[in-house]
């Protein structure tokens, strides 16, 4: 039986400036995520002319849930098969597409994680573990669009 992961949380607009939509610049793009007994994420569009830079969108958060989520995989997958890692960095990348319409879509989002192990004995079984974090990895697998990832594996000692 598939086991079902449930997940609940608010969002709240804050954008309204006395006359909410009544015209493309006559409101915020501002917004709250809450989720039980986590912190707020403060939000807005990626779109530079109406949103703030300094707040995290949407596009932001798909990739990192990439991102995170391989990194996750990767790292249980490691502990699982005996490979030591001590450092786990990844420079994720994405791209996103937009069409004459509005709308658009991600055409793709590359990891770049920077491993490093104890030993260089584990490089060749950590890098391939990669596929492995990949195949088991929620968020990768519900996207339609490539994660590619470009891994380099070190180690502390030779």
């Amino acid at each position: 039986m598939n086991k079902e992961h449930h997940y609940k949380l608010l969002t709240k607009w804050q954008g309204n400036k006395g006359s909410g939509t009544s015209g493309l610049r006559d409101y915020d793009r501002s917004h709250t995520v809450s989720i039980a007994n986590k912190p707020d994420l403060y939000l807005t569009t990626d779109n530079p002319a109406v949103g703030d830079k300094t707040k995290l969108n949407p596009e932001d958060l798909l990739v990192t849930a990439i991102s995170s989520c391989h990194m996750l995989s990767y790292l249980y997958v490691c502990a699982s098969e005996g490979v030591i890692v001590t450092d786990y960095i990844d420079n994720a990348t994405g791209v996103m597409i937009e069409n004459e319409q509005g709308g658009g879509q991600f055409k793709e989002v590359i990891l770049n994680p920077v491993v490093t192990v104890t030993d260089k004995t584990m490089i060749e079984k950590a890098m391939a573990l990669h596929h492995k974090a990949h195949e088991i990895c929620y968020i990768a697998n519900s996207v339609n669009f490539p994660v590619e990832n470009n891994a380099t594996c070190v180690a502390l000692k030779e």
